[in-house]
């Protein structure tokens, strides 16, 4: 029986090196770039677009680099596709000439994290009749609305009592976005398209998921919602707007929040209702219940009708307000008094015009007593401190580890307010500065929210800025920046979630911080949110990253900077994802002649350029000028590293990669073999970066048609990964789908159904019915027994 056509799966590309530092910016990227563009046909061969890292491993493989070689001609790949480095294969096996069966996800699917409803939440029926309204005139077609309105009058208030009706109701697929900016909405996207199956969501790029997505929302017949909660870009989200077809999904809706006002808001159709404050019989309501479940009923007393108006009916200072009352006792007779006089003082130092939005003077007075409050309270004196620093970050949310980190405690240690502190601030006194801050309505801290625990509003957040003095400014931004860096996973494919969610918050505070996350030089977090965009397939929002931090290290810092030059590095590795290889040269190889000319031939960071330089010049299809180089940075690093240095080890790897496009399959294997008995000896027979090289080392046999080779090697790769990492590692079960796949290539096909149904199985067991890697076991077996 002829074998099927299998394509293994795995990163076919060259990735940049680790650029994530705690102490120094990034030195650039090292000789593996993150992708390929490779069209390729054939038996064994394996088709990719650009960033194969989701489509090529799958969800729940570990890839740390990964190494590539296919000659391309005209489609045809002469020679086999070779994993070398850190990469786990996987298999993919389209079921049919029309590409892969999706399985149909039947669960319902959950994107994004509804904010909790506030205390005493009023249902503002005359508003939520409003938009029922607007919903029935749209009976027959997908509902797209707006809700718009000032800062604190409760929008996203409104849509998270609709996103959990949707989610009580069962809706099937629930999608939150915070959406400041257009990358958080392209990631969310994303996500949800691999969640649902969307056809051509395969993980290679973010973008062409999220495209993905919303086509397949405007074919599907499942009920969804999507909710694009403070939608600030506009003009960078047109494109990101659902727009299901007509009459085709009945189930489907889109509700939006902004304080956006003009002629963009209600464009394509869009129903926009208009959000104001609370009526009076809301207001009073809602500080009636405030009261009466704290049973402090009698704080309602007969200035509250006076109290209510004086704070405009705005839900937001009226939250801060009924905190203060109940922490500190006091009625609204006694509360008016006080934020009589703090308004009066702040209309004496506020100019007419700058209460922009109409509100600030209700939301800074009742933010600063209820600070003022919070300040007496324990811990004492890091009341302040704590706010200001949270007012840096998105108010979207972040995660509370920040709080436990050095950086954090550091700052409120040197800038604790209370007299006569000296210890250092702990952990658990930062937390307990975020739960009093949480009481005073304040922030909102919601601890099982592990990537947006801390929320605060923006206009909260303005306020709390404000306070800040100029002399503090810098320590603020510093101490934010460091905080997110401390709390960047080390394994950002690990935790997905948590890693978009840091690189919102780096985006709010570079916007806050202006041009101070470049003193004295380019901060950490610049560099590390850049790497991750990278990494993650955001190409457009990556290449808009590095564009804005190359600009600002050449305008800050100069053109000769080393950070300037590492920026650079990064723009060009952007470039190169993104599929525009010629321009990533012409940066690389200015970088290259930069660093030659500063560093001189033989510094480590101008092999490294060097390194990249032919990386692309190999993505370029210039095998011959990538081979030059590669030998000669394979020669410095010998030289310069020895022979067994990590850096050397990837820098054979990637040689041996451009030895496989180039058609030189003995050399190729030799080097190979080479870094795994490099590997052994420098890092241990059982160590997983060791284990990953004998498995791709089995997958280039397998591709060579060294089948019995294969066999053998992936027999001792499962054996050792049972033992090392356990029987049900996703690794492990990889490793098995392998070796089923060796069994079929040497007519084997007996063992090899019996141990990919094995697969399947674990697969269901471990990772569920709709992971992708169990998705792709199911397929390959329902292929194989119709062969």
């Amino acid at each position: 029986m002829t074998p099927p056509r299998w394509p293994w799966r795995g990163r076919a590309g060259k990735r940049p090196a680790d650029t994530q530092q705690t102490g120094n910016p990034p030195q650039g990227i090292d000789a593996e770039a993150q992708s390929s563009r490779v069209r390729v046909s054939g038996e064994g061969a394996v088709g990719a677009g650009r960033d194969i890292s989701h489509a090529a491993v799958g969800e729940g493989s570990r890839v740390e680099h990964t190494e590539v070689s296919n000659q391309v001609t005209g489609g045809t790949v002469h020679g086999d596709l070779y994993q070398a480095e850190n990469v786990t294969v996987n298999q993919y096996l389209p079921s049919s000439a029309s590409g892969p069966v999706v399985r149909p996800v039947v669960r319902p699917v959950r994107v994004g994290t509804v904010p909790p409803l506030a205390s005493a939440f009023q249902p503002r029926p005359g508003l939520r009749e409003e938009i029922d309204r607007a919903r029935e005139r749209h009976a027959t077609v997908v509902l797209t609305q707006v809700l718009s309105g000032g800062g604190g009058v409760g929008k996203s208030q409104l849509a998270a009592a609709y996103a959990w009706q949707a989610h009580a109701g069962g809706v099937a697929v629930l999608v939150w976005v915070n959406a400041a900016e257009s990358a958080q909405i392209v990631a969310a996207y994303a996500q949800a398209a691999r969640l649902v199956g969307a056809p051509g969501a395969d993980g290679q790029d973010a973008e062409a998921d999220a495209g993905a997505f919303l086509d397949w929302l405007a074919v599907t017949d499942r009920s969804w919602l999507v909710v694009l909660d403070d939608l600030t870009d506009l003009e960078g989200a047109q494109r990101w707007w659902p727009r299901p077809s007509a009459g085709t999904n009945i189930g489907g809706r889109v509700l939006a929040t902004t304080r956006r006002r003009d002629a963009l808001v209600t464009g394509s159709g869009r129903a926009v209702v208009d959000i104001g404050t609370y009526t009076r019989t809301e207001a009073l309501e809602y500080l009636g219940e405030r009261f009466t479940a704290a049973d402090a009923p009698r704080l309602l007393d007969d200035r509250a009708e006076d109290l209510v108006e004086a704070l405009g009916r705005l839900p937001l200072a009226l939250a801060h307000a009924a905190a203060y009352m109940i922490n500190d006792d006091v009625g609204c007779g006694g509360y008016l008094a006080l934020f009589t006089d703090r308004a009066s003082h702040l209309a004496s130092l506020l100019p007419p015009g700058a209460d922009t939005d109409g509100y600030g003077r209700q939301v800074n007075a009742s933010f600063l007593l209820a600070l003022d409050a919070a300040e007496r309270r324990e811990p004492a004196g890091l009341a302040t401190p704590a706010i200001r620093l949270a007012a840096h970050l998105d108010p979207a949310g972040h995660p509370d580890t920040v709080w436990a980190t050095e950086a954090v405690t550091q700052y409120l240690t040197a800038h604790r307010t209370a007299s006569g502190a000296s210890e250092p601030v702990t952990p658990e006194q930062a937390r307990a500065a975020l739960r009093l801050l949480h009481h005073y309505a304040l922030l909102t801290h919601t601890p099982h929210d592990s990537n947006r625990a801390v929320r605060l509003h923006a206009l909260t957040a303005r306020a709390a800025r404000e306070t800040v003095p100029p002399a503090g400014i810098l320590a603020t931004v510093h101490a934010a920046a460091d905080a997110l860096v401390e709390a960047w996973p080390e394994h950002e494919h690990t935790a997905r979630d948590l890693t978009a969610v840091l690189r919102a918050n780096t985006d709010t505070l570079a916007d806050h911080a202006g041009d101070l996350l470049w003193h004295p030089d380019g901060h950490p977090v610049l560099f590390t949110t850049g790497r991750s965009l990278n990494s993650t397939g955001l190409f457009g929002a990556a290449v808009t990253h590095w564009q804005r931090v190359a600009a600002d290290a050449e305008r800050l810092l100069g053109h000769d900077h080393p950070h300037t030059l590492n920026a650079r590095a990064g723009l060009a590795a952007s470039y190169w994802q993104a599929g525009r290889t010629g321009e990533a040269i012409v940066i690389e190889e200015r970088v290259l002649a930069d660093r030659e000319r500063l560093l001189g031939a033989d510094h480590l960071e101008t092999v490294r350029a060097r390194a990249n330089l032919a990386v692309s010049y190999w993505q370029a299809g210039r095998t011959g000028e990538a081979i030059v180089i590669e030998e000669r940075v394979l020669a410095d690093r010998e030289r310069l590293l020895g022979a067994d240095h990590p850096d050397t080890l990837r820098a054979r790897a990637n040689l041996a990669a451009s030895y496989w496009q180039a058609g030189r399959t003995g050399e190729a294997t030799g080097l190979l073999e080479r870094v795994i008995a490099d590997r052994e000896q420098l890092f241990g027979v059982d160590h997983p970066d060791t284990l990953s090289a004998r498995a791709n080392l089995a997958a280039s046999y397998w591709q060579a048609r060294r089948t019995g080779e294969a066999i053998g090697l992936l027999e001792r790769v499962i054996a050792d990964r049972e033992r090392v990492l356990g029987v049900d590692h996703p690794e492990t079960l990889i490793s098995r789908a392998n070796l089923a796949a060796s069994y079929w290539q040497a007519g084997r096909t007996g063992e090899a159904t019996d141990l990919l149904e094995r697969v399947l199985a674990d697969r269901e067991r471990v990772l569920g019915d709709d992971h992708p890697d169990t998705v792709a076991a199911a397929d390959h077996l329902r292929h194989w027994r119709m062969s």
